[in-house]
């Protein structure tokens, strides 16, 4: 497979920061430097990255993390502040995570140990809502958050549809459900900014399927292969390497037999 892929599928990183670090001089095939991502790799060939052997790739994990307010999506920080896996439980792996929330952003934020698979889960093609539970001062009507059904531009930035609901206003402040389906770069802060409003708390409540729930600020929780298997679909769940379990196997064949004693 190209190399790029092979560093996601090792979990050290996405396939675009692969393709950067190559471009930095970081990464040898077979003692040669690399200088394009333009290779192929097979399990004989030996690369190093940053001097390292690349890790064994391991099977493909997802995990829903409670992120705190106060904490940076990033590997590392230049201006020193506490990041997202600083606060990784001692047992789990390297991972990395699927898109970003900002410093002053709390809930759901999905983290793997596969870049390729975080690359899939971070397509716009895949259509996949983003929603949050939002605290903005000020007041909005219902007429102006439907002009936002259709997308927006703002400051030359091309939104998606955002679609928005007022749940409840409280003193000087309006709580809003929001769903987005892009999630670029301070998108609701931005799109409410626009519209006159002040965002002071957000919170994202679901991506795609899954969900924040009740899991607790600072929580990290495992989703089951099966869950994530179900949610990819076949042709993704094969494409990005995943194989059926030998339990899950089993629980198949259970199931069909059933339905075929059940017909009878």
């Amino acid at each position: 497979m190209r190399i790029a892929k092979a560093m996601a599928r090792a979990g050290l990183c996405s396939r675009r920061e692969a393709e950067r670090w190559i471009a930095d001089g970081r990464v040898s095939v077979n003692g040669k430097l690399l200088r394009t991502p333009a290779v192929e790799v097979s399990p004989s060939d030996k690369v190093f990255v940053d001097g390292k052997p690349l890790p064994s790739a391991e099977p493909p994990q997802l995990w829903r993390y409670h992120k705190p307010k106060g904490i940076v999506t990033t590997h590392s920080d230049p201006e020193g502040r506490p990041t997202v896996f600083d606060k990784m439980p001692p047992e789990m792996p390297r991972v990395i995570s699927v898109g970003r929330l900002d410093y002053n952003t709390e809930g759901l934020l999905l983290l793997t140990n596969d870049g390729a698979l975080a690359r899939h889960l971070e397509l716009p093609a895949n259509g996949w809502v983003r929603r949050y539970r939002v605290r903005a001062k000020g007041r909005v009507t219902p007429a102006d958050l439907a002009k936002l059904k259709d997308g927006i531009t703002i400051d030359g930035i091309v939104y998606g549809p955002v679609e928005v609901i007022i749940d409840s206003v409280q003193g000087a402040n309006t709580w809003l459900t929001i769903a987005i389906r892009e999630g670029k770069n301070r998108e609701v802060r931005n799109v409410l900014a626009h519209l006159g409003l002040v965002v002071n708390r957000l919170i994202r409540i679901s991506f795609g399927p899954f969900q924040l729930l009740d899991l607790a600020p600072g929580g990290v929780e495992a989703v089951r292969r099966r869950i994530l298997v179900q949610q990819l679909g076949p042709r993704a769940s094969e494409a990005l390497g995943f194989s059926e379990s030998q339990a899950d196997r089993k629980a198949r064949h259970a199931r069909g037999k059933a339905a075929s004693e059940a017909d009878d």
